[in-house]
């Protein structure tokens, strides 16, 4: 009898709040990341967060771990799945760049609801979500690209826009954008959008057949990070280097390697690997209990031959 009471004095003691959470602040801080799809911007960003997490291990002496859980597919039932999953498992936070703002929505509440931090990256937060929005101005972003294009081509000609996932907020926003910079000028027509989805082998398709529907075309933006490096390779396997200008998107070694060899004429880049780390670093403050700022704006860089 005396060891069965000792034993449940013992249980007891362990459920007292300052014991129970001086163990807590033992466990390991495990975040989530969960991207669009499977595609190598995200390894950037994956790269990024691993960093910062190492940074506050270091920093902290508690473990900071990150888990990333990426659709096979750009399908927002497939990227809520993988959040309801994660959510069930109770990490200490998530990160999610949004496949489709009205569509993610639920499953964020569901997160915000069970108090699990949740950080989105790359995107915009669905309207009246108070979480903190890690990325850069968009619009601004295709302003540069497509601004460019248009002195590139001396102000006049039929141009086009891969749009990545329409649904996305940043792929839109910029889509969006494109379009009304190209719409100041009398003598820019724009005659194609094509939709990637956030794939490569799509946009290099999309655009092959584009051009071969309009013949014309002088000049290419893209919304996503898949889509300049399909144009890059439609515009060398259809042999209209020179002749057809890419102002693409992100610094992707692909991309980079098509500006180097005269493809493509530059990139108005997101800077991926910031941006996973600074999620990291917002979902870490919300773990902790602190304020978070509205939006981390992480720039923009312009990438031409010359930079390289």
């Amino acid at each position: 009898m005396k060891k069965l009471l000792l034993a449940s004095l013992c249980a007891a003691a362990m459920m007292l709040p300052g014991l129970a959470s001086a163990q807590d602040q033992q466990k390991p801080l495990r975040f989530i990341l969960v991207p669009k799809v499977v595609h190598p911007w995200f390894d950037l960003v994956n790269d990024g967060a691993k960093a910062a997490a190492d940074m506050l291990t270091k920093t902290t002496g508690r473990k900071v771990v990150v888990e990333y859980r990426a659709p096979q597919k750009a399908d927002v039932v497939e990227q809520n799945d993988i959040i309801s999953r994660a959510i069930a498992t109770r990490p200490d936070g998530i990160f999610v760049d949004l496949l489709d703002g009205k569509g993610n929505r639920a499953v964020l509440e569901d997160a915000v609801a069970q108090k699990i931090p949740v950080t989105v990256f790359d995107s915009v937060p669905p309207e009246g979500m108070e979480l903190t929005g890690i990325g850069n101005d968009f619009c601004e972003q295709a302003n540069i690209a497509s601004e460019r294009l248009v002195k590139l081509i001396g102000g006049k000609g039929e141009v086009a826009i891969m749009m990545g996932v329409p649904t996305a907020p940043n792929h839109a926003i910029r889509a969006e954008c494109h379009k009304k910079t190209f719409a100041k000028y009398p003598d820019i027509k724009l005659v194609a959008t094509g939709i990637d989805n956030d794939s490569i082998e799509t946009a290099q398709k999309q655009a092959a057949a584009i051009m071969q529907a309009n013949p014309n075309i002088k000049g290419w933006v893209a919304c996503d990070a898949a889509g300049p490096i399909g144009i890059g390779q439609a515009i060398k396997e259809a042999g209209l280097v020179g002749k057809v200008t890419e102002v693409g998107l992100d610094n992707l070694p692909d991309l980079l390697a098509l500006i180097k060899d005269g493809t493509v004429d530059s990139s108005s880049s997101t800077k991926p690997e910031m941006q996973g780390y600074w999620a990291v670093i917002a979902t870490w403050q919300k773990a902790m209990g602190k304020p978070t700022p509205k939006y981390i704006d992480t720039g923009i860089a312009v990438i031409t031959k010359k930079d390289l």
